[in-house]
């Protein structure tokens, strides 16, 4: 810099090299978002929605959850200690005895006060164990048919429970219960709506393609079935259902029912598009080509409004988890010894209880991030689908 105020030459030619780099990478940017496929346009504006990003990734802890619960789970979830019923949840002090950051826990001592009747929780202060990661625990089958008893974090110490989000009516660990009921209420939406997809995506394919009294009859078809009053039907049908069923039966009888009348809104939509879509010229110039009625249907109508309908799946997913929520907390849904967060929620049935321990709220807080994740994603997806706008 030059005493004047004036500048280098050497700086000016520095400074305009780079403005010129920077304003090629911005060209080069800009055409190669202009020049991008339509998954990619559909990419880049779906990464431009912050709030989508984040469900993406909430959901996505959640799923891996799914698959791993074992290994998430710090204590048995079916294991009962009346002697810690309604715990509440257990403080982790970042300290130990001695000023160093070391998480810690103590052991509870449960005592029954004669007076209330009411069992006291205290800590011991000589059980100081600290919080490790990657401890051996219960056993549990990764998979479902690998067995194991390694666990992402507690204390590693039989004789130290820790409860972290406390104990329900029968002292059971509401934490690793919440994580056991994840595999069921998170995966009946998914299964649920791949189910009702199928059924809505065929029926609509038929009606709107041929038209005429197949498209009369699918309708009306379609008409009776979203006549009957939703929830007293789930409650019927479930009601139906044998006693001596076991989980696995249960939990796909609520699929079923979930998906049974979750059909209809879908094919009505696809009916729709493939009205207007079967006068396009592509479509009449394949069938004049001699495509078969398959081919036609999946490889050249139903494509064209493919983002449509993965919005549409985004969107109907926490629709079929809050259905097996609502059933299984009305009773009538998965039944104990099944674990799903619809389940858990039973135990907040109850006023009193929920005023006196409001920990038995959180598996109805789950449900609230879940539900809300996936409108977040479906937020995202509907805008990145129309990735001009």
């Amino acid at each position: 810099m030059a005493s004047d105020g004036r500048r280098h030459p050497r700086q000016e030619g520095q400074d305009g090299v780079a403005a010129a780099g920077a304003r090629d990478r911005d060209a080069r940017a800009r055409e190669a978002y202009f020049n991008a496929g339509q998954w990619k346009l559909i990419w880049l504006k779906f990464k431009s929605h912050r709030w989508a990003r984040a469900a993406l990734v909430v959901l996505g802890l959640f799923y891996v959850v799914v698959i791993f619960n074992g290994f998430f789970e710090i204590n048995d979830p079916v294991e009962r200690r009346p002697d810690f019923r309604f715990l509440p949840p257990a403080r982790v002090h970042l300290f130990d005895q001695e000023g160093r950051f070391r998480p810690v826990v103590y052991q509870i001592t449960s005592q029954l006060n004669w007076e209330t009747l009411e069992r006291e929780f205290t800590p011991d202060l000589d059980t100081e164990t600290p919080l490790r990661l990657f401890v051996r625990g219960h056993q549990y089958d990764l998979f479902g048919f690998i067995p194991s008893a390694l666990h992402l974090f507690g204390t590693g110490v039989p004789d130290v429970l820790w409860y972290p989000l406390g104990t329900d009516s029968q002292g059971r660990d509401l934490f690793s219960r919440i994580v056991r009921g994840s595999a069921i209420s998170l995966t009946i939406g998914l299964v649920a709506i791949v189910i009702s997809w199928v059924m809505g995506i065929t029926i609509g394919c038929i009606s709107g393609y041929f038209g005429g009294a197949v498209d009369n009859i699918i309708q009306r078809l379609i008409e009776v079935f979203m006549s009957f009053p939703t929830l007293p039907l789930w409650m019927a049908l479930s009601a139906a259902l044998p006693l001596d069923w076991g989980i696995i039966e249960v939990y796909f009888a609520i699929t079923l029912i979930l998906s049974v009348f979750g059909w209809t809104g879908l094919a009505r939509t696809v009916r729709s598009k493939f009205l207007s879509l079967r006068e396009e010229e592509y479509v009449v110039a394949a069938k004049l080509d001699g495509a078969p009625v398959r081919r036609q249907l999946f490889r050249h109508m139903l494509p064209s409004f493919a983002s449509h309908l993965i919005v549409e799946g985004s969107n109907r997913v926490p629709a079929m988890i809050l259905g097996e929520t609502a059933l299984s907390f009305l009773g009538i849904g998965m039944r104990a010894p099944a674990i799903s967060w619809g389940v858990l929620i039973q135990e907040a049935q109850n006023v009193s209880v929920v005023a006196l321990r409001p920990w038995l709220l959180i598996p109805a807080l789950m449900v609230i991030f879940t539900v809300v994740a996936f409108q977040f994603l479906g937020d995202g997806l509907r805008d990145a689908m129309d990735p001009y706008r």
